[in-house]
């Protein structure tokens, strides 16, 4: 199956030459040297960018929108995990704001990451929990694990739209999110000197495959049940004056660094066990379902859980490539077996309609045939 999120692949395949993601990630270039855009802005944050400019810009910032009397004047999405964790806590105790924080709820919560995201707001924290409707939310996942091969696209929606509309509804001007993901790991980058993204023009191409919101009242969703999942309109946003901005921009964004603030100062914890599809255990907690995004993410781009995490742990200095390589082939592409069952309850399918959606996302570029299954035509070396 082809789909606004898998068009776009080129068909000569190519790993970069300092990290281990391929030409297959949507909207990542490479440069002449094989040098894929998200090494190079790692490369930028080494050398060239005044990291104590930025935190003038960010002191700047804040002070236009601080209150006097304590009332909330930023608001910070927040799951509980640790990048969210570290933002909310140290715009509170470094930088003196009052952040209301808001959490768009997990499809199906871990046991994790809810303790995870009950120690964040028992430390110290404001919290606005949205959920949508869970009848709704089903069928949504299902259709979008159909037609786009995402189960994770409604999320998506609602981690990005509800942060948003809960800025306008309280009045507060600042939201700030973690990091710019098309910059930090590979896509787009005429936002990587802004610190912020046209919300009407961007976030739809960026985050979510091309297809807005309003899209899936095509697939069986009323205009009705789909509200929860919108983001308000650019008349509202410019109304309300809303900066939406990410603190990745101002302050060196170290994913593992960030596990370590967050653990020293919210009570954050790491799994126990490894993540399914990686080596790692404290990234991507939060939901049952996060390993089947993964998973169709390595169907669709050959580039699985294992190739995101060791691609920035190199960029961070933090794994050779050759060691990211030994990952990737050892772990990238392992089904997520342990919440299979829970899975499948929720969409309402069996295993080998699942299969059947699977094999519909494999571009034949990628895979091939290997007996009664399939192996990948190109892998990292």
């Amino acid at each position: 199956m082809t789909t606004d999120s898998t068009a776009h692949m080129i068909e000569d395949v190519r790993f970069c030459t300092r990290c281990v993601i391929s030409n297959q990630r949507p909207r990542i270039t490479f440069d002449d040297e094989g040098v894929c855009s998200a090494c190079r802005h790692a490369e930028r944050k080494r050398r060239d960018i005044d990291w104590e400019q930025r935190e003038r810009d960010l002191r700047a910032l804040l002070d236009l929108h601080r209150s006097a009397d304590g009332s909330y004047d930023v608001v910070v999405p927040a799951s509980g995990g640790k990048d969210s964790s570290m933002i909310a806590h140290q715009l509170k105790h470094e930088y003196g704001m009052h952040p209301l924080t808001v959490t768009w709820a997990p499809n199906v919560w871990t046991d994790i990451g809810f303790e995870n995201w009950r120690r964040f707001v028992d430390s110290g924290f404001d919290n606005i929990l949205g959920m949508p409707a869970g009848d709704v939310n089903r069928r949504f996942v299902r259709v979008a694990t159909e037609i786009m091969g995402d189960p994770f696209l409604p999320f998506i929606y609602g981690v990005k739209a509800f942060p948003i509309r809960m800025a306008i509804k309280h009045g507060i001007r600042l939201v700030m999110y973690a990091e710019d993901g098309e910059v930090e790991y590979g896509g787009e980058t005429k936002n990587a000197d802004r610190g912020t993204i046209d919300v009407a023009e961007d976030m739809a191409r960026q985050y979510f495959s091309g297809f807005e919101p309003e899209s899936w009242a095509r697939y069986g969703l009323s205009v009705g049940e789909l509200q929860p999942y919108l983001m308000p309109s650019a008349r509202e946003i410019a109304e309300a004056r809303l900066d939406y901005r990410y603190f990745g921009h101002y302050r060196k964004w170290v994913p593992q660094e960030n596990y370590y603030y967050a653990a020293e100062h919210v009570g954050f914890r790491a799994n126990p066990e490894r993540s399914e599809g990686t080596y790692s255990k404290y990234a991507s907690l939060d939901d049952k379902l996060d390993g089947f995004h993964y998973y169709l993410g390595f169907i669709k781009f050959g580039i699985g859980r294992a190739t995101s995490d060791a691609a920035h742990e190199i960029r961070d200095g933090h794994l050779t490539r050759e060691e990211g390589v030994a990952l990737v082939r050892r772990y990238d592409g392992e089904f997520p077996a342990k919440h299979l069952d829970v899975f499948l309850e929720y969409v309402g399918l069996d295993r080998d309609e699942l299969d059947k959606i699977i094999d519909s996302f494999r571009p034949a570029h990628l895979w091939e045939r290997d007996g009664d299954g399939w192996r990948l035509r190109h892998q990292v070396s």
